[in-house]
């Protein structure tokens, strides 16, 4: 397996999980990829040895002896040590309702069991690099340029224009690709707390931003929220 390219620090990650053959599985393959390696096998010990190593990126499974993945996932937003930490739910139930809940939490992504290692390591590179990429005024991905301080959008050379909601809810997905968006989250960040609007109004204005694109570029998580994929 090609290792990663990593000219800064090496990152540490933690994964927390009561099965010994999962917690090997993915600890042989992100070592293998170049990454500092902590394990836990409940949410107790998650918790001292997210402490004791402060990771970049913690992996946790939701059904823990002691504190389960959510709970944990809960104690570290509450430190400011941790408010910024990379944190990913692996778990083998897959129901809307605990996925919200860990989302809601302020987890960046839930992956159900069973994942290979390969989609696993795929999801942990890209939230390095949305973490590590600077921050301009415009967005590239793919043939997709947002240009967030003029308001213009250009795909495959093309300029697109949209209405100044739909960018800036295009632009906040766009973002972090990967990134599931809650509804609330997408209604703060895009209309504001002050502003009430309908159920389908986010609806309406990624109905027409695919539209205007031609491009399924945002993909509807059902009962969770948005994200967007190119």
């Amino acid at each position: 397996m090609q290792r990663m390219s990593n000219p800064g620090p090496v990152k540490k990650i933690l994964i927390a999980d009561d099965e010994p053959d999962i917690l090997e599985i993915i600890q042989y393959n992100l070592s293998s990829e170049g990454y500092q390696v902590i394990t836990a096998r409940n949410g107790n010990e998650a918790i001292d040895m997210a402490r004791k190593h402060q990771p970049d990126l913690v992996i946790l499974d939701v059904m823990m002896p002691g504190k389960n993945g959510i709970e944990v996932c809960r104690l570290l937003r509450l430190q400011p040590a941790f408010k910024d930490t990379l944190i990913i739910f692996l778990s083998a139930i897959n129901d809307e309702v605990t996925e919200i809940s860990g989302l809601e939490t302020g987890a960046d992504d839930y992956l159900t069991k069973p994942i290979s290692p390969k989609i696993l390591l795929s999801k942990v590179n890209a939230l390095f690099r949305r973490l590590n990429k600077p921050e301009t005024g415009i967005l590239e991905i793919g043939d997709l340029k947002i240009d967030r301080e003029k308001y213009m959008i250009n795909y495959k050379g093309v300029d697109i224009v949209l209405a100044r909601k739909e960018f800036e809810l295009l632009a906040l997905l766009a973002s972090k690709p990967g990134k599931v968006y809650l509804r609330n989250e997408i209604l703060n960040q895009v209309w504001g707390t002050e502003v009430i609007v309908g159920d389908r109004t986010i609806d309406v204005h990624i109905r027409k931003i695919r539209q205007k694109l031609g491009l399924d570029c945002i993909t509807t998580v059902k009962g969770v929220g948005y994200k967007f994929e190119l």
